[in-house]
């Protein structure tokens, strides 16, 4: 046997190190096993945006959360080098009412969880984001709290700082006496509690126990420019009618997706590029001349609803699942690594009675509509 621990957590990339965390500060002994390396998956390719808009109730809820965690993650994981917190803002634009209505309701729930979100008309919207045409647009939500982490890939590494990783490949998850053992590459581990973190590897390795977790590997890809010194682009815009997203880093890249880019990049990206392009012209042509020559690949892990699975394993007592995170992990994991945390030690926080995994089973799922 290679080692034990009172909680093991497979995968090293945020969710999977938040939930160590907070099993540390509830004085659990956790190991986290990871295949290649902290935030070597999702984690990091991702640009560290923290939002608080959202369509569900349960989504703003983990979002403010959060929101609040992620913003002294400095102070409080005593991080070596500046994260980097910014409350940029995020503008939602709308071509059309139907849109425009869509933004409307889901600024009344974001709102009622206590969000100080708003709609703003074209002209206003134009003032919040220098270099927006107002033109095509009736409107847009905005929430000026919504922000990003400067430099996530740090601050991932600041959470890893407080737990304990072992680099081991999971190969396979089995019950015992008296909990579970994970067969890796570096020997047999043994604990009472395991949390797969692991996005859309969780249902191959829960398949052979029987357990079917509707969580799929989504592609998505980001066009980056090189780091530009003048700020050209504060807040970020996301137009859904085009697809079309970007927003300026903190390093100073400017960042624009294809929202629906699918396919191989090698024959796709062009006409990714295209649209990209022509949502530019139409909607900032403040970046009219930015050259986006790189483009970085990454995946979505998933659900029908969009919303990730947290909790036990329906009939596998100790065997619990945080993934699905549909590209929000980031956003969301200082929340789910407490509810989680909790749910190990037996507590049942309400998140966890409305993501669990019997959800799409007994037919209440719970469709987030405001994921890019």
């Amino acid at each position: 046997m290679r080692g034990s621990a009172d909680v093991l957590v497979v995968g090293a990339g945020v969710v999977g190190l938040s939930t160590a965390l907070a099993l540390r500060d509830r004085g659990a002994a956790a190991v986290v096993l990871e295949r290649a390396g902290i935030a070597e998956g999702q984690s990091g390719v991702q640009p560290g945006g923290v939002r608080l808009q959202w369509g569900t109730t349960v989504s703003c809820r983990l979002a403010l959360e959060s929101h609040a965690w992620w913003r002294s993650a400095e102070e409080a994981l005593g991080s070596p080098v500046p994260l980097g917190w910014a409350s940029c803002g995020y503008v939602f634009v709308a071509h059309t009412a139907e849109v425009l209505e869509r933004l409307r309701a889901n600024v009344r729930v974001q709102n009622e969880a206590g969000i100080p979100s708003r709609i703003v008309s074209p002209d206003e919207a134009a003032e919040l984001v220098p270099g927006l045409a107002s033109a095509p647009l009736v409107g847009a939500s905005y929430c000026a709290e919504d922000g990003y982490i400067g430099q996530p890939q740090a601050a991932i590494n600041a959470i890893a700082r407080h737990v304990d990783v072992r680099v081991a490949n999971v190969e396979a998850v089995a019950p015992t006496a008296d909990g579970w053992a994970l067969e890796t590459s570096d020997g047999r581990w043994v604990a009472p509690t395991v949390v797969l973190a692991i996005g859309a590897d969780a249902p191959a390795l829960v398949a052979p126990l029987g357990v079917e977790l509707p969580i799929e590997r989504e592609p998505r890809h980001l066009f980056l420019s090189a780091p530009i010194r003048e700020r050209l682009l504060e807040p970020l815009v996301i137009s859904a009618e085009r697809r079309f997203a970007a927003k300026q880093l903190h390093g100073g890249r400017v960042l624009s997706s294809d929202l629906g880019a699918t396919g191989d990049p090698e024959t796709e990206a062009a006409s990714w590029r295209r649209n990209v392009r022509a949502a530019i012209a139409e909607l900032l042509p403040i970046l009219e001349y930015v050259d986006l020559g790189m483009l970085v690949s990454g995946a979505y892990d998933v659900t029908p609803d969009r919303q990730p699975i947290l909790g036990p394993l329906p009939g596998r007592p100790g065997l619990h699942v945080a993934a699905g995170f549909s590209g929000h992990g980031f956003m969301f994991a200082p929340a789910v690594g407490r509810i989680v945390a909790e749910g190990v030690a037996g507590g049942r926080d309400p998140v966890l009675d409305v993501l669990d995994a019997r959800r799409f089973d007994e037919e209440r799922p719970v469709p987030e509509p405001q994921v890019i």
